[in-house]
């Protein structure tokens, strides 16, 4: 690689990774293209392949010394942060509108923030990157591109994994998100989102690998691999739509079940002010609670925006008489708790025969939002949002029992956390028949922030095989059946309820039986094996 071509590189990776995050969803329609993440990946793995022939020595002499070896594996390590860096900071920009247009912070302390954070994340792309360089032998890249490419998958999906649960984890944006429309969409009951990403890393490698197979068979089995992964990635919702990634569940399925989604959107800025967003929320989804006659309403989160204790006289005594009557249930987003015990992101559920209300805490709380990290006060002091300290619920909480469906709560971001979700599948007998997500994402305004929520519900639709209610504060308040397909949807940024029906499955998939187990540690375990067989070949080339 010439000099120039080199420098050229660095600003290409930034590009390359700002069509990653693309891929996640296009501000114009929404949509994932699982094909832009393959191709931008496979840019960067052809590059990082450059750099690995580079390297002027891999006798098992050098092991001690990588270092020695050259510079390839440092210009390595700045080409996957950048790419890094233009890929996350692509798919989580809307961060910006919550700290500036809403929190008030400065226009270029808000945007220092999102590169901050987005900078940080990146480190685990930037060592992945390096570690491919310093572990791939040339003789591998060049007679067993196959190895090489587990290798890149292998170490890019612990990045992946690593960002996605170290320090509470942020995995907003993983690879395999990509391609919930796509033909890879099909892993999702076997190997979850992360095994997803893997296979489309793998498939990258081999794409970018093509060009350095020195035998003709080879170069010509990898331009096929190509073409496929193009195609696929173009063409890959028709098979979906003919239900090609679903596998017909056995043993007894629930009734269709009528459901009602309240969407009140209320204006972000007005939500917790005394006297304007909170009279709003508390008249208007008051009136859809007392007048919707479905079976089951549900409203999202923190449609109800004060405590049960500060609410006017009379009102949350009215919704507990409302739903002791037969016949009908409400699941609520309501902040609870006190000072003494530490308040809680909630829902409520209301229904006739308990002895008290249905409760469920959120258990994923999100940094700077519902928790302050330590050291970071001062951050949290400069933004006008209404921030605290919640506590934390417990991991695989009970589900809600309503009309032969038990339905498993989950506030905002939890459902990106499909190893957490598991959990509540560790016992067949009680497993989910269906998930409800209550959420308000009106703090990122009219932005792709919604489409990737979307997609990340479907995602665990189709890890689990159950269906996935959303009901939001400005969008996208939906019913998603248990193939990941929208059934039901509102327009966002409008006022209304959703009116619509799910039916609720029993049977496990593959992923909740092990996940449940074994969180994602199966898969922890088998990157780790793949690394270390590439070491020992490195010893031995």
């Amino acid at each position: 690689m010439r000099p120039i071509h080199a420098l050229a590189s660095l600003p290409m990776a930034w590009v390359a990774g700002g069509l990653q995050a693309l891929s996640m969803g296009d501000p114009w329609t929404g949509r994932t293209h699982g094909w832009l993440q393959l191709l931008s990946l496979a840019w960067l793995v052809w590059q990082l392949a450059h750099r690995a022939e580079r390297q002027n020595s891999w006798s098992a002499s050098t092991w001690a010394r990588p270092c020695a070896a050259g510079k390839p594996w440092r210009r390595a390590l700045l080409q996957g942060w950048l790419f890094g860096l233009g890929w996350l900071a692509g798919t989580f920009w809307w961060l910006f509108i919550s700290m500036h247009t809403y929190g008030g912070l400065n226009a270029a302390l808000a945007a220092a923030a999102v590169l901050g954070l987005a900078g940080f994340l990146a480190l685990y792309c930037a060592v992945a990157a390096a570690a491919f360089v310093a572990l791939a032998p040339a003789r591998v890249l060049q007679q067993q591109p196959g190895l090489a490419a587990l290798l890149f998958a292998a170490l890019w999906t612990l990045a992946e994994m690593a960002r996605g649960q170290w320090l509470t984890g942020f995995p907003w944006g993983a690879g395999g998100y990509a391609h919930v429309d796509g033909v890879l969409a099909f892993l999702a009951r076997y190997v979850g989102v992360y095994g997803i990403g893997f296979a489309a890393a793998a498939l990258a490698g081999l794409i970018a690998l093509a060009s350095h197979v020195r035998w003709g068979r080879a170069r010509t089995w990898a331009a096929a691999v190509l073409l496929l992964a193009v195609g696929a990635g173009l063409w890959g919702w028709r098979f979906c739509d003919v239900n090609l990634c679903y596998t017909p569940p056995s043993g007894h399925r629930p009734r269709v079940t009528q459901v009602a989604l309240m969407q009140g959107n209320i204006p972000q800025d007005e939500k917790f002010v005394p006297g304007a967003g909170v009279v709003d929320s508390l008249t208007w989804y008051g009136e859809q609670l007392q007048a919707n006659r479905a079976p089951l309403i549900v409203g999202p989160e923190t449609a109800i925006p004060l405590l049960p204790r500060q609410l006017p006289e009379g009102y949350w005594q009215a919704l507990i008489e409302r739903f002791a009557q037969p016949g009908q249930a409400a699941l609520l987003g309501v902040p609870l708790g006190d000072f003494e015990s530490g308040y809680t992101n909630s829902v409520v559920g209301l229904k006739a025969g308990q002895a008290a209300p249905y409760r469920y805490d959120k258990h994923h709380l999100v940094p700077f939002g519902e928790f302050i990290p330590p050291f970071f006060k001062w951050f949290t002091q400069m933004m006008n949002i209404p921030l605290g300290d919640f506590a934390r619920g417990g991991i695989g909480q009970p589900s809600f029992e309503w009309q032969g469906q038990r339905l498993a709560p989950n506030v905002c971001y939890e459902d990106l956390f499909g190893e957490e979700l598991a959990a509540r599948f560790a016992d067949p007998a009680t497993a989910p028949t269906a998930f409800v997500n209550v959420s308000n994402i009106g703090w990122f305004g009219d932005s792709v922030a919604i489409d990737q929520h979307l997609a990340i519900s479907r995602m665990r639709a189709l890890e689990f095989e159950r269906p996935m209610l959303r009901a939001t504060n400005t969008g996208a308040t939906a019913i998603i059946d248990h193939r990941g397909q929208v059934t039901h949807r509102l327009p966002r940024l409008t006022r209304g309820v959703l009116q619509g029906q799910f039916e609720g499955r029993t049977h496990m998939t593959p992923f909740a039986r092990w996940a449940a187990v074994a969180g994602l540690w199966p898969l922890w375990g088998g990157c780790a094996l793949l690394v270390l067989l590439c070491v020992a070949l490195r010893r031995r080339a």
